[in-house]
């Protein structure tokens, strides 16, 4: 983006709709559903890259190991996808509550996927089969709640401000509460490979992301037919 062109700080409504944003009237009005993963990758200028990237590496330094690479790229992809879908959601009901059209809003950047990840590792870290002394797992576990829970209240507050002082700073909730409960639903399907057989472990892991993928291409027929 920036080799085009595009400014390092503030890109414009435009550019980052042009690189694959998300944007619900876009989405749904004009059949782009390929914006709810391209929006993942696309950030926000600098900060919200950098932010985003620090928070995935040090999820992903206690992800991969119980996840494999494979396991940590799918998980990303679907958590981040569950969250943009939830945004598609949350803009399409309000347009329905207040009687209006779909704004061409604009969301993008890996916070779904980041709260994606911290979900699943609430689960995976509560398997006291994992060789790590409970002790460790338990402390691992408190931090990832405490990350997921301070962020998301970082946002609740970031979007009350808005609301009283015009919105100049808008945090995507949905976004982050839709990538955090698909993490916390793949958890079950997906624990750590070291409990069982290698080969029977990545069938397991195989099958949860196609079951994931189909419930959220059904979701994502719902959110079609809304209205």
């Amino acid at each position: 983006m920036v080799l085009h062109g595009v400014s390092i700080t503030s890109p414009t409504p435009e550019q980052l709709l042009h690189y694959g944003a998300n944007s619900p009237a876009l989405v749904v009005g004009e059949g782009e559903w390929f914006r709810l993963v391209t929006a993942t990758f696309v950030h926000i200028g600098i900060l919200h890259i950098a932010t985003n990237m620090w928070c995935l590496w040090n999820l992903g330094l206690l992800g991969e190991p119980l996840l494999g690479p494979f396991g940590l790229i799918a998980v990303y992809i679907l958590t981040g996808v569950a969250g943009n879908l939830l945004s598609v959601a949350w803009d399409i009901f309000m347009a329905l509550w207040n009687h209006a059209g779909l704004e061409v809003s604009v969301g993008a950047g890996a916070s779904g996927a980041v709260f994606g990840i911290a979900g699943i590792l609430i689960v995976l870290l509560s398997n006291r089969r994992l060789p790590i002394p409970w002790e460790e797992l338990r402390r691992l576990r408190t931090s990832v709640i405490r990350f997921a829970g301070i962020n998301l209240l970082i946002g609740g507050g970031t979007i009350l401000g808005s609301a009283i002082y015009s919105g100049f700073i808008r945090i995507d909730n949905s976004a982050h509460i839709g990538g955090f409960l698909c993490g916390l639903a793949l958890g079950p399907g997906l624990l750590p490979r070291m409990t069982a057989g290698r080969s029977r472990y990545l069938a397991r892991q195989k099958l949860t992301f196609a079951f994931a993928a189909f419930i959220l291409s059904l979701f994502g027929y719902w959110i079609a037919n809304l209205g």
